[in-house]
């Protein structure tokens, strides 16, 4: 990130604004992975899932615009669902939307073909996510099988994000194997690995135990130096052994605004909705920005001190600055009823 970009979050979050948002523009997919909230929830934020309106069309377009205008995020990220359900609408807004100077992100499993033009389209990233080696990936995420992903990547620029699950670390060799086969595609810009974050209370093969997650941060660790394609910095992978313990405390979760496919309804208290068990995080967003807070400015202040003093600011100045909510009938109580409907 540049300078002159870490100055304008740091202006949004003083002003009491989030600079990264998060939409899911479609909660369609044609995949059912194991393990995926979005349809192992009944709820998100007090409201039934199967009653949230799923845009489509100019409806969908003009929603976003309006969305982006009003919230001006210096980061969007568009996600499902698949956003690729919706791929029509999405070669249309993406010119809208880096045209706003706008860094967007869209995070698909690449089970249809990416338009050829994305390749060269200026603050765009592509997130394909691929869960682990194809055995593996092809029966969990058919029909978006290795097959598939490679030809429909062919001649773009990608980033993977795979998340790391308790089966991939019942094999020692597992995420060697990965990156032996994915780095040397001229596809592939950078690799991004995440860990397996449950809900609390949850229990499944997914969840890595302790020593697990240990020995994948080991790991990591060592693979970063060997395969330059795996962008996480050391400080970055050390963070997943020390997950913020509640989202109050991630930065990522404070920064982010996450709305879901309604543009209305928010997603809280994360990306992930529910209830994630947040000691068990393995989010590598939320890493990232937690080795930026960890960093000490001159080996003595840390970002993070500086970032909630800001946020508290913020907040504040918000507060001030919001007109006082209409008291509606303020006498109704000594009213007889109201028979005008």
């Amino acid at each position: 990130m540049k300078t002159s970009e870490v100055i304008s979050a740091w202006r949004k979050i003083l002003k009491g604004e989030q600079p990264a948002l998060s939409i899911e523009i479609t909660r369609e997919c044609p995949l059912r992975c194991p393990g995926c909230y979005a349809y192992e929830a009944e709820h998100l934020g007090g409201v039934l899932l199967r009653d949230l309106h799923d845009l489509k069309g100019q409806e969908l377009i003009d929603g976003i615009i309006e969305c982006v205008d009003a919230f001006r995020p210096l980061h969007l990220s568009l996600v499902g669902g698949d956003p690729l359900v919706r791929y029509r609408e999405l070669e249309t807004l993406v010119p809208l939307l880096v045209g706003r100077g706008i860094h967007v992100q869209i995070v698909t499993s690449a089970f249809r073909a990416l338009p050829v033009a994305w390749r060269a389209v200026p603050r765009l990233t592509v997130v394909v996510s691929i869960d682990g080696l194809q055995p593996e990936h092809d029966l969990r995420r058919a029909p978006a099988t290795y097959e598939r992903i490679i030809r429909n990547i062919a001649e773009q620029r990608i980033t993977i994000h795979s998340t790391i699950t308790g089966q991939m670390m019942k094999r020692p060799t597992y995420l060697r194997e990965f990156l032996d086969f994915w780095t040397p595609r001229t596809e592939i810009r950078k690799i991004w690995f995440s860990l397996f974050t449950p809900q609390r209370g949850a229990s499944g093969p997914e969840i890595l135990s302790p020593s697990e997650r240990e020995r994948a941060v080991a790991e990591m660790l060592v693979l970063r130096r060997e395969f330059p394609k795996l962008d996480m910095p050391e400080g970055l992978i050390r963070q997943f052994a020390h997950p913020p313990r509640d989202p109050r405390e991630c930065v990522f979760a404070l920064t982010t605004r996450v709305l879901s496919a309604d543009l209305k309804t928010r997603v809280t208290p994360c990306q992930f909705g529910g209830d994630p068990d947040c000691g068990s995080c393995g989010c590598v967003a939320s890493m990232g920005l937690a080795a930026v807070a960890a960093h000490k400015l001159g080996g003595v202040i840390p970002v993070g001190a500086i970032f909630k003093a800001s946020l508290k600011i913020g907040r504040a100045r918000a507060h001030s600055e919001r007109p006082p909510s209409p008291v509606e009938n303020p006498l109704r109580v000594l009213q007889g009823p109201d028979r005008s409907r």
